[in-house]
């Protein structure tokens, strides 16, 4: 009988983290080790959004280079990990029995909130992988509901990988200021100890649970494949904190 995998949330931070010496990189270069090779990765990246979900059915997903003024050995990386087709299919049919209708799109890649930390995880790119988006317009409550619904593929293998920023407010991002504000700070912290309790309910309202919820996440997308990781495992712990280029905290979390 395979052992049930929790589900696990990354921060991914800028694009130029693998070409850097951060406590965030070497807590990933020992993630994979820590948590065993999966069967296949289901990925919910911050940087794939979409009005309902799809999931990729690409075969070998090519590694999409999203970004913009960064050094150009970034831009030379790959990470030609196999797709896994059979496992958009079997979450397509999860989400669908719960009535969220999943479309199968056949060529999408993987975008860098998805090969970035998984070129760190898992160097050897030999573990299959599929991505699905995070809801435009759908809230934490939403994307709870879609975790639950892919639980069960923890019981099959599957590791249910969401990346996005535990903290992530670029308006306020000074390049050069490495000084943590406060306010980032206080969100961070409340965000472990919520998690840790297993208050799935505040994290889902945390612009109103928090004073600095909607300043730590002036857009949704980064805190969403949080709430989709905790919404399959449950209560959480932490697997590592820290904060890089000032307040883009680099918090990791395993639920389940």
């Amino acid at each position: 009988m395979t052992e049930s995998l929790p589900s696990v949330f990354v921060s991914h931070g800028a694009p130029s983290l693998p070409l850097e010496e951060t406590p965030a990189r070497g807590f990933l270069e020992g993630l994979g080790g820590e948590l065993g090779r999966p069967e296949a990765v289901l990925c919910v990246s911050a940087h794939w959004e979409t009005a309902a979900p799809a999931l990729s059915l690409a075969a070998s997903p090519e590694t999409i280079h999203d970004f913009f003024g960064f050094p150009e050995a970034l831009y030379r990386l790959r990470y030609p990990a196999p797709g896994a087709p059979d496992l958009a299919r079997r979450a397509a049919a999860l989400l669908g029995a719960a009535g969220q209708e999943a479309s199968l799109v056949e060529d999408r890649g993987l975008d860098h909130g998805a090969w970035i930390p998984l070129m760190l995880m898992y160097a050897d790119a030999g573990v299959p992988v599929t991505q699905l988006s995070v809801l435009t317009g759908d809230g934490p409550t939403a994307h709870l509901a879609l975790g639950r619904a892919l639980a069960p593929l923890r019981a099959e293998g599957v590791l249910i990988l969401g990346s996005g920023g535990a903290v992530h407010n670029l308006r306020e991002w000074h390049a050069g200021d490495a000084t943590v504000p406060a306010w980032a700070q206080a969100f961070d912290d409340w965000l472990a100890e919520s998690i840790e309790a297993g208050a799935l309910d505040d994290l889902a309202a945390y612009r109103a649970r928090h004073p600095e919820g909607a300043r730590a996440h002036p857009s949704e997308e980064h805190i969403l494949p949080l709430l989709v990781a905790a919404g399959a495992g449950g209560a959480g712990r932490v697997l590592h904190r820290s904060f890089d280029k000032g307040g883009l905290s680099m918090a990791a979390y395993a639920f389940g």
